[in-house]
């Protein structure tokens, strides 16, 4: 794929880092001098221009882009640049930075945001996670479909310790996608066993009720298997 990265600081260059390492082609756009580190992405193409305008996105190669991102620390710009990117350029996917939550609110298709990364939310969600066991915690929601990623640590006494993942029948819209355990990740069978600190992750449709499937969880497996 080609990536348009909009805003080389610290942020942006990680994710080219990251992305040119998977195969992906990408170039970084800033326009703060200071901010042209070229020998830290040297695989990236570079681009000292402005974002927020039409000629320097142009000159970014934007029209054949697959993903734009706006990485920048000022919300405007993530904004504008993501407007841009979809109504001028009909870019397929567009993601944004955002720095201030209060803002966050903004960042919909009227804007022209595919998918919105709140770095605060995302932090508050891993502290809750870390220090979390036995409680079900949402980790990220992706913005265009209003699905959730959740997550739950069993602790010792959780009722699912000792059984297989077959034997459970999570409410509706709930699906459980991963186990987590001893830094192993494994695709859930209905032959695997679960055990005492198991890290399950879930996906959650934006119908889904997060709160009967923490109660299943709270409760045991015949919960929802008992219901009629």
């Amino acid at each position: 794929m080609k990536i348009v990265i909009v805003g080389a600081g610290s942020v942006g260059r990680a994710i080219a880092q990251d992305l040119i390492a998977h195969g992906h082609t990408v170039c970084l756009v800033d326009k703060a001098a200071s901010a042209m580190r070229v020998t830290q992405v040297a695989e990236a193409d570079w681009l000292l221009a402005d974002a927020c305008e039409i000629e320097s996105l142009h000159d970014a190669g934007t029209e054949s882009a697959d993903v734009v991102v706006a990485a920048t620390g000022d919300d405007k710009v993530n904004l504008v640049v993501s407007f841009l990117a979809k109504t001028e350029f009909a870019v397929p996917r567009t993601v944004a930075r955002v720095n201030n939550p209060r803002n966050e609110w903004m960042y919909d298709a009227e804007w022209g945001v595919d998918v919105a990364v709140s770095t605060p939310r995302i932090m508050t969600a891993m502290v809750e996670e870390a220090v979390a066991v036995g409680d079900l915690v949402k980790v990220f929601t992706f913005r265009q479909s209003g699905a959730a990623i959740h997550e739950m640590t069993l602790p010792e006494d959780s009722p699912f310790v000792g059984i297989t993942v077959g034997d459970v029948e999570w409410p509706s819209e709930s699906v459980l996608t991963c186990i987590v355990r001893n830094e192993r990740t494994i695709v859930p069978t209905d032959d695997d066993t679960l055990e005492a600190a198991d890290e399950l992750l879930f996906i959650l449709s934006a119908e889904a009720d997060p709160v009967a499937l923490e109660e299943v969880l709270r409760t045991g497996p015949r919960s929802i298997q008992s219901t009629p």
